[in-house]
């Protein structure tokens, strides 16, 4: 297979001849989602460099955590949202920068809140907040995503018993 704009093909082994091409190729797309979890993983949840613990125990429970993290951002609002109108999801880098801009103004709010003209300024900067650090949909969600039939084909079968 070659992707638009590439000069080099890409080659791809199966095992299970029954699968049509296609149904194989697009399979595969799906080795992708991992290398996303990886990127919100080390990149917005601090499991990289910053790593407490390490080896095996440190792997698997910073898994546990990063899993837990991810599962209760689910809970947030612009994340129902989309999942209640079928749109994908947000990346959790998105939601944790807005997380952080939200607590920060909050906490701004909390020490200006007696007047009234900074108050009004406040908020068109929260407005304008909200349009620069954007939510970005996340691709591993699967969301209107065709996977082929990912089955064996009565033809294929005949073929690979031949």
């Amino acid at each position: 297979m070659k992707y638009e704009g590439e000069t080099d093909y890409r080659y791809l082994v199966a095992t299970d001849m029954r699968w049509r091409t296609i149904d194989t190729i697009q399979a595969y797309t799906l080795r992708w989602l991992v290398e996303v979890f990886f990127e919100d993983w080390k990149l917005y949840e601090g499991w990289g460099r910053e790593v407490k613990q390490l080896g095996e125990d440190g792997s698997s429970r910073g898994l546990i955590l990063s899993l837990l993290f991810d599962h209760c951002l689910l809970l947030h609002p612009e994340q129902k949202a989309c999942i209640e109108s079928k749109q994908p999801m947000n990346t959790v880098g998105g939601l944790l920068r807005r997380l952080q801009m939200e607590a920060l103004l909050e906490t701004i709010a909390d020490l200006l809140s007696s007047a009234e003209d900074i108050g009004k300024k406040l908020k068109e900067l929260a407005k304008k907040i909200k349009t620069v650090f954007q939510l970005m949909p996340s691709g591993k969600h699967m969301i209107g995503r065709n996977l082929g039939r990912l089955e064996a084909t009565s033809s294929l079968i005949y073929r690979a018993n031949g």
